[in-house]
C-alpha cells in the first residue's frame, strides 16, 4: 500500500525560515483522517516519528489553540471546530467551484454517475466539489473525501497535466512511497500520458478499486488556482471503456476547457 510522504523536519536548523514547531503541529493535525478520528499521543507519536514528549506538548498547544479536543471519556484528541473553520475559509476562496457547479451537475445527471473537482495534498487528490446524479446507484464520495493520486483518474490527469520537472519530482515519490507495486504503477502512469496526449483525458478502469470507472481531465494555466483536476466516474457496470472514450470523457474535457476559458486561463 503507498504511504503518504511526510514534511521533512529540519532539526539541523539549514533552513533559517523553517518553523520546525509550526510543522510539528501540522503533522499532528494531518494525523486525523478518515477512519482515524480518535488518537492518543502514543498512536501521534507512531504516526510522526515525533517523541512522546513533543506530541505531549504539542497536543497540548493545540488544544489551547481550538484544532484539537480531548476526550475525557475515550482518552483520546479529536479534530476541534477551528479546523473546519480553516477548511471553510480554503473552499469558500476557491472560485472555480462555483464557476463549475452547475456544468458539473448537468453532466452528473447525464451520465447518472458522479462528477468531482479535486486538489492534490502530497501523493493524495483531495475533493473540493462533488455532484451526483438524481440516480439511486452512484459514487458516494464527498467534499473531503481523500484518493490515491497515482491510480485514480483524477490523479492521473493532474500528474499528466504537470510541467515535466515537476512531474518527475512526483514520479520519483510515488516510487519511494510504494517501491514494491511500482512497475505496474509507473506502466499504468505511462499509459495514461499516452491517452491524455492521444484523447486529452485520463481513464480508469478499476486500478483504485474494481468496481469503480472513470475519466479525469486537469485544470490548466488558471492564475491562483492550486493544483486541480475534475473527474466524472461511478460503478464499473454503468460505464463501458466505450462510453468513457467516446463520450464522458469529451464532455469532460469540453467542460474544464470552458471552466478555463471564463477564468482568464
Amino acid at each position: 500500500m503507498m504511504q503518504e510522504t511526510s514534511v521533512v523536519v529540519d532539526d539541523d536548523n539549514s533552513d533559517r525560515q523553517f518553523v520546525n514547531a509550526l510543522a510539528r503541529g501540522l503533522e499532528i493535525l494531518r494525523c486525523f483522517q478518515p477512519g482515524k478520528a480518535y488518537l492518543t499521543n502514543a498512536e501521534l507519536s507512531r504516526e510522526t516519528g515525533f517523541p512522546k514528549p513533543t506530541v505531549s506538548r504539542l497536543t497540548y498547544t493545540l488544544c489551547k489553540l481550538g484544532y484539537l479536543e480531548f476526550s475525557e471519556h475515550l482518552g483520546k484528541y479529536l479534530l476541534a471546530p477551528g479546523v473546519l473553520g480553516l477548511g471553510y475559509s480554503m473552499l469558500a476562496n476557491l472560485d472555480v467551484r462555483n464557476l463549475a457547479r452547475p456544468a458539473m451537475q448537468e453532466l452528473a445527471e447525464y451520465s447518472r454517475v458522479s462528477v468531482a473537482i479535486g486538489v492534490r495534498d502530497r501523493l493524495s487528490m483531495i475533493y473540493v466539489e462533488t455532484c451526483r446524479s438524481s440516480a439511486r446507484v452512484t459514487l458516494r464520495l464527498d467534499v473531503g473525501s481523500r484518493i490515491p493520486i497515482a491510480t485514480t483518474s483524477m490523479g492521473k490527469a493532474l500528474i499528466c497535466g504537470m510541467p515535466q520537472a515537476e512531474r518527475d519530482v512526483l514520479m520519483d515519490e510515488i516510487r519511494d512511497a510504494d517501491p514494491e507495486n511500482w512497475p505496474r504503477i509507473k506502466a499504468d502512469l505511462e499509459k495514461a500520458q499516452d491517452d491524455y496526449e492521444r484523447l486529452g483525458f485520463c481513464i480508469a478502469l478499476g486500478e483504485w478499486q474494481p468496481e469503480i470507472r472513470a475519466v479525469g481531465v486537469p485544470l490548466l494555466g488558471v492564475r491562483g488556482e492550486k493544483q486541480m483536476a475534475f473527474n466524472c466516474g461511478g460503478p464499473a457496470y454503468l460505464l463501458a471503456r466505450d462510453k468513457l472514450e467516446t463520450d464522458l470523457g469529451p464532455r469532460l474535457v469540453e467542460l474544464v476547457r470552458n471552466v478555463e476559458k471564463n477564468m482568464g486561463g
